[in-house]
C-alpha cells in the first residue's frame, strides 16, 4: 500500500500531514495526485467522505509558489456555505507550514466585510457560486490571475440550479486555466458541463457510487405511514447506548421540520436539524454540536449533508426512502468509515417500493426486512401528502385554464402616480427645498452688493 512519501510532496506538507496523523493516502488521493500535478483538466468521481479535498489540494499546494500578488490564483467552488467553512478549514490544516492566504466567501453574510478581506490580498479563494459572482461584478475581486479552478460536489451544484451561475463564472475566468472537477455521481448534467467547458479531461474514478461498503450492515422496515415511522424511530432511539450518534435523512425541508417537532418532545437537547432554510449560524452550530457529541441525533436533508465530514456516526436512518439510488449510497456512506462497522436503516412505505427496488438493483443485493417491534404503535393518521388525492371528473363548474382571470389591474393611487416633469422638475424641487443662502453663493453676494 502506498504512503504519502511515495507522492513526492515537500517538507511543509509532510510536516502538516504528520501533525494530522495521516500516513496513507486514500485511493482518490493516490490516483488524482499525478493527474492534478500534470496541469491537465481532471474529472474525479468518488464518494463523499473519501478525502477529495486533500486529493486536489495536496498537488495544488505543492506546486503553488509564494507570491505577494493580491489577486487569487486558485478558485474552489462548492455548493453550500457549510462546505466553504469545511474546505477552508482543511486547506488551513494543510497550509500550516506554508505562507499562503486562504479566504472563504458565501451568501447570507455581509458582502462589505468580504470585500475588505479580498482587498487585503489572497492566494486561494473558496466560494459559493452566487456570492463569488456578486463579488466579481463589484470589481473588488479580480479573477484574471486564476490558474486553477476546482468545482467540488458538482452534482449537488447542478441539482441546486447553479448551472447558469457556473457558466457566467466560466465567462469571466481566464481562458488558460486548469479545470479540476469532483463529483460523487455521474449524471447527464455533469457530463454536459464537462463536454462544454473541459479540454479532453482525464478521468479518475474510485468506487462506483453503486458499490455498497462491506462494513455497513443494512436493514429495512416496511412501515405504513409517517406517524408509524415516527413511533418506530422514537422506539429505536431510546437505546442511547447503541444509537449513540445518529444521522437521520429526510426527503425535503418541510419533512425535516415536521420530524423535528415530533421528536422534540422525546429527545429535546439531544436533537438538532439542518436544512437550507435555517440561518447560517444555526446550521454551523448544529453541525458542530453533533460532531462534538453534544447532540446525539441530527436530522438533515440530502443536499445539506453532502460533503459534511462527521466521524463515528453509529447509524444512518433513511426516514424517507430516497428517489435516486445514488443518494442512498451517499447517505449510508456516512457511517462505517475508517474501518469501523456502520449501521444503516431504511423505512419504506408501499409508495416507496419502486425506490427500494432501484436501490437493491444498483447494489445487486437485497436489504433484509425486519418486523416492526410489537411495542411500536401502528398509526392510522395520515399527513397531507399521504391522503388520497380526490380527482374530480367532468366537473362543469371547474374553470379551465383558458378561462382563468388575467392579471389584476388597479388604478394607481394619487400619491403613487408619477408625472413626467421633464426639465422643470429640478426647479420645482429647488422651490420646495430652498437652498440655504451662504457666503459662497455668488448670487447671494451679488444681491448684497446691489443693496
Amino acid at each position: 500500500m502506498a504512503n504519502f512519501q511515495d507522492l513526492n510532496l515537500n517538507t511543509p506538507l509532510y510536516n502538516a500531514l504528520d501533525d494530522l496523523g495521516f500516513t496513507t493516502p486514500t485511493p482518490i488521493q493516490e490516483q488524482a495526485f499525478n493527474v492534478v500535478s500534470s496541469g491537465k483538466d481532471v474529472v474525479g468521481i468518488a464518494q463523499t467522505g473519501t478525502g477529495k479535498t486533500f486529493a486536489y489540494m495536496l498537488p495544488i499546494l505543492k506546486n503553488l509558489p509564494f507570491s505577494k500578488q493580491e489577486n487569487p490564483r486558485v478558485l474552489v467552488l462548492v455548493p453550500t456555505r457549510e462546505l466553504v467553512v469545511q474546505v477552508v478549514d482543511e486547506i488551513e490544516k494543510l497550509s500550516k507550514y506554508i505562507n499562503n492566504r486562504v479566504l472563504g466567501v458565501y451568501g447570507g453574510t455581509n458582502i462589505n466585510t468580504q470585500k475588505q478581506a479580498i482587498a487585503q490580498g489572497l492566494d486561494i479563494l473558496v466560494a459559493t457560486p452566487g456570492r463569488l459572482y456578486d463579488l466579481a461584478l463589484s470589481r473588488v475581486l479580480q479573477l484574471k490571475s486564476i490558474q486553477k479552478l476546482v468545482i467540488d460536489e458538482v452534482d449537488v451544484m447542478l441539482d441546486l440550479g447553479f448551472r447558469h451561475q457556473l457558466i457566467n463564472i466560466f465567462d469571466i475566468l481566464p481562458e488558460r486555466r486548469q479545470n479540476i472537477m469532483f463529483s460523487a455521481t455521474m449524471t447527464q448534467d455533469v457530463d454536459l458541463l464537462i463536454n462544454d467547458f473541459f479540454k479532453t479531461p482525464e478521468r479518475v474514478s474510485i468506487a462506483v457510487s453503486g458499490t455498497p461498503l462491506e462494513n455497513i450492515h443494512q436493514v429495512r422496515y416496511n412501515v405504513p405511514n409517517f406517524y408509524t415511522k415516527v413511533n418506530l424511530l422514537a422506539h429505536l432511539l431510546q437505546d442511547t447506548e447503541q444509537y449513540n450518534k445518529v444521522l437521520i435523512f429526510v426527503a425535503f425541508k418541510r419533512m425535516a421540520d415536521r420530524l423535528f417537532e415530533q421528536l422534540d418532545e422525546f429527545f429535546k437537547e439531544e436533537l438538532c436539524v439542518i436544512h437550507s432554510n435555517k440561518t447560517q449560524n444555526y446550521r454551523l452550530r448544529s453541525i458542530e454540536q453533533f460532531r462534538e457529541g453534544h447532540n446525539r441525533i441530527l436530522i438533515a436533508t440530502d443536499v445539506m449533508a453532502r460533503g459534511l465530514d462527521i466521524d463515528n456516526v453509529s447509524h444512518v436512518i433513511n426516514f424517507d426512502t430516497p428517489e435516486y439510488p445514488e443518494n442512498y449510497m451517499h447517505r449510508i456512506g456516512r457511517t462505517g468509515r475508517a474501518e469501523r462497522l456502520g449501521e444503516a436503516l431504511v423505512f419504506s412505505t408501499e409508495k416507496e417500493k419502486d425506490a427500494i427496488e432501484g436501490i437493491e438493483s444498483l447494489m445487486k443485493m437485497q436489504i433484509p426486512v425486519l418486523e416492526i417491534p410489537e411495542e411500536v404503535q401502528i398509526s392510522t393518521e395520515l399527513i397531507e401528502e399521504e391522503r388520497p388525492q380526490i380527482k374530480e371528473r367532468n366537473n362543469p363548474t371547474k374553470r379551465k385554464d383558458e378561462d382563468a382571470p388575467g392579471p389584476a389591474f388597479h388604478e394607481k393611487s394619487e400619491k403613487n402616480s408619477k408625472e413626467n416633469l421633464g426639465g422643470s422638475y429640478k426647479f420645482k424641487i429647488a422651490a420646495k427645498y430652498k437652498k440655504p443662502k451662504t457666503r459662497g453663493d455668488k448670487n447671494y453676494n451679488k444681491r448684497n452688493k446691489k443693496k
